[in-house]
């Protein structure tokens, strides 16, 4: 059976929520970011572009090359209101659907074209989302993600487009290998020095080329340049929260020991949000007492997924509720009120230093293990083996 997949974009996501709101920004340059200190742009319309801008391009170069750019920091929450309401619009239409960041999204209309074209409900999606939302979306439909989602950029902006099954290939051909994902920009350059420009050079390649050159990574960019991607398209379910618990085996007053543990537990579950692309604007502690009693407390924060934002506000918390005449049981971390999203929100708030520090060290992370790269107070904890506790996480959500 052919597969049908759709790929559809929010175009130019931020700044188009914002010129909803305010229809004064309309036609004219938009920046979304942080204006002072280090800031980066997290978004820019399309009228900015014209200037050289794009994201993550520091802030003030950007402001030299289009003075008259109107900067906005930009709005957390009102970007996840409208992504929710272009979700439910698309889970009340399609059967699977896959949201992959605050304003993507992969659709598998296989098998409806039995009963309803695939082409015309993607197209019908598209006009009730534009005409609900008051927001531009793009979309591609392919036999496959890659594809798709190719398509969906070269449809941009505001447009549509269908690439037929057996023209990926041609499709594709003509087109820079900058456009196929996992082509950064260190890959794009090596390739460019071994005189790859177009996708059709990689396609005329034998695929073992490629990957002596790249390894496994290079066999994958043979494949998407050939059109070929077998990848499903995962149906989309919202976590709410993620949590962890520590129960010890021998309760505790040890104050100093319990927020090292606080650390450990935070920076684990701050490396998960960030894993699984996803911020959180709401953090919870919560402490069980000797007496089997249990406390919680909870606070408001701006979305992020940084160690060094949560750690400080959990320990916060903890120092509130924790009763120093009562012994402990457990401990507990809870972040809940997630949003899909990246590193990109946390360009809003000048944070580019901690963002390179944190896209390295996850990096070793994935490579490496979990515990590749910790905090003194965390190594403290996994050195003496959770004593005077030797406890044990018991969940997480």
């Amino acid at each position: 059976m052919e597969r049908h997949v759709v790929h559809m974009d929010l175009d130019t996501f931020f700044v188009s929520v914002e010129r909803k709101i305010n229809p004064k920004l309309n036609g004219i340059p938009v920046l979304v970011g942080a204006a002072e200190g280090r800031g980066v742009v997290a978004a820019c319309s399309y009228e900015a572009r014209a200037y050289g801008i794009h994201s993550a391009m520091p802030m003030k170069m950007a402001k030299q090359l289009c003075p008259h750019a109107t900067i906005i920091r930009g709005d957390h929450e009102a970007y996840t209101k409208h992504s929710d309401e272009v979700t439910e619009i698309i889970k009340e239409t399609v059967p699977v659907y896959e949201k992959t960041s605050i304003d993507e999204f992969y659709m598998d209309l296989s098998g409806m074209d039995k009963f309803f074209g695939c082409y015309k409900l993607a197209t019908e999606l598209r006009a009730r989302i534009m005409k609900e939302t008051y927001l531009p979306i793009s979309f591609a439909l392919s036999a496959n993600k890659t594809v798709s989602k190719i398509g969906t950029d070269q449809a941009k902006p505001n447009g549509q487009m269908q690439i037929n099954f057996g023209n990926e290939k041609s499709f594709l051909a003509p087109l820079s290998i900058k456009k196929i994902p996992m082509v950064g920009n260190k890959t794009y350059e090596l390739l460019r020095g071994m005189g790859i420009e177009k996708v059709k050079t990689v396609q005329d390649m034998p695929m073992e080329l490629m990957q002596q050159v790249l390894g496994e990574n290079g066999a994958t960019i043979w494949r998407k340049a050939n059109g070929i991607d077998n990848s499903p398209v995962e149906q989309y379910n919202e976590r709410k929260s993620v949590s962890t618990e520590q129960t010890f085996e021998h309760d505790t007053t040890d104050a100093s020991s319990l927020k090292n543990m606080i650390v450990s537990m935070t920076e684990k579950l701050a490396f998960q949000l960030r894993e699984e692309q996803k911020l959180t604007s709401c953090i919870t502690i919560k402490i069980r007492y000797s007496d089997f009693n249990t406390y919680t407390m909870q606070m408001r924060i701006p979305y992020t997924a940084l160690d060094s934002i949560l750690i400080e506000k959990a320990q916060e918390l903890f120092t509130k509720l924790y009763n120093k005449r009562m012994m402990i049981r457990l401990i507990g971390i809870r972040c809940s009120h997630l949003i899909q999203g990246t590193y990109q929100f946390e360009l809003f708030d000048d944070m580019t230093q901690q963002v390179q520090l944190y896209q390295a060290i996850d990096k070793l992370r994935r490579r490496y293990g979990s515990d590749a790269v910790i905090r003194a107070a965390g190594l403290d904890v996994k050195l003496r083996d959770f004593n005077p506790f030797n406890g044990r996480t018991v969940g997480r959500t």
